[in-house]
């Protein structure tokens, strides 16, 4: 008899907390609190009350489009569906092999201090932060510039007629350092004739006359020039080490492709 009601307590006990832990029941199918918190970090929520209200019916709604599904069998049938079906199960097979097979080498921390000293030891004494437009023509920088030399606002000028991704900013650009006088390849990935347009404007100046560049044409604001500041190698170091290990994984990607591609026999 005592081992009876324990063993009803135990039960109670795990139905109450199979119970507690579920945020929602549609129909009788769970919807959990682990699943309402992995949807709020795949969301970037907060986890709060209100976030977490939202994922909650999001989650109600999407099983109450399952179950209807579900009861469809006619949708089975379908050459989109069949058709939809195959290329999820070949994504999920492809993915699967892939995380199995590509196994991209470690970063050391060696190497995220080597990437950091290169680095630091590529930057100049001053770091430049810009602004530019970029347009298609001569005759479309002229214009610009007008507009600037007649006193209108560099950065509602860009807004107006930038083709660069900067537009909506206003032009503006990263703060930047490199050595000087620029040298090709040495301007942290800058064009070379608009690093050389950062390095010798004076704070606050525009670039007298269109920079020609890839077949387009740019104006450059230099809007503050400082001392280089070197952040502290602990700040940087999760970004050097992420950088570094998406290579890692591009080099043995290709390696495996290589690999592949060896062993196949393939016409075009």
């Amino acid at each position: 008899m005592q081992i009876q009601i324990s063993r009803l307590i135990v039960t109670t006990a795990l139905a109450l907390g199979l119970h507690a832990a579920h945020a929602a029941s549609v129909n009788g199918v769970a919807i959990t609190e682990e699943q309402v918190a992995q949807a709020l970090q795949q969301m970037g929520l907060p986890d709060a009350p209100q976030a977490r209200n939202v994922v909650k019916q999001q989650l109600i709604a999407r099983e109450l489009f399952r179950q209807e599904a579900a009861r469809d069998k006619g949708l089975d049938a379908r050459p989109d569906v069949q058709q939809a079906l195959r290329e999820a199960r070949n994504n999920i097979l492809t993915q699967a092999w892939l995380k199995d097979h590509i196994k991209p080498a470690r970063v050391t921390d060696e190497q995220v201090r080597a990437r950091y000293n290169a680095i630091v030891a590529s930057l100049g004494d001053k770091e430049y932060k810009g602004r530019l437009i970029e347009v298609a023509d001569d005759e479309a920088a002229t214009a610009a510039l007008a507009r600037i030399k007649s006193g209108e606002d560099f950065v509602r000028v860009a807004q107006d007629v930038s083709l660069a991704p900067s537009k909506a900013s206003g032009g503006a650009m990263d703060w930047t350092s490199f050595k000087v006088p620029a040298q090709e390849g040495q301007t942290q990935n800058l064009p070379l004739p608009l690093a050389q347009a950062l390095s010798t404007l004076p704070a606050g100046a525009v670039s007298a006359a269109p920079i020609n560049w890839n077949n387009r044409r740019f104006l450059v604001k230099v809007d503050e020039v400082r001392a280089t500041q070197i952040p502290a190698y602990d700040v940087v170091k999760p970004g050097i080490q992420q950088a570094l290990q998406a290579q890692e994984l591009e080099r043995a990607t290709a390696a495996l492709v290589t690999r592949l591609l060896s062993k196949a026999r393939i016409t075009q």
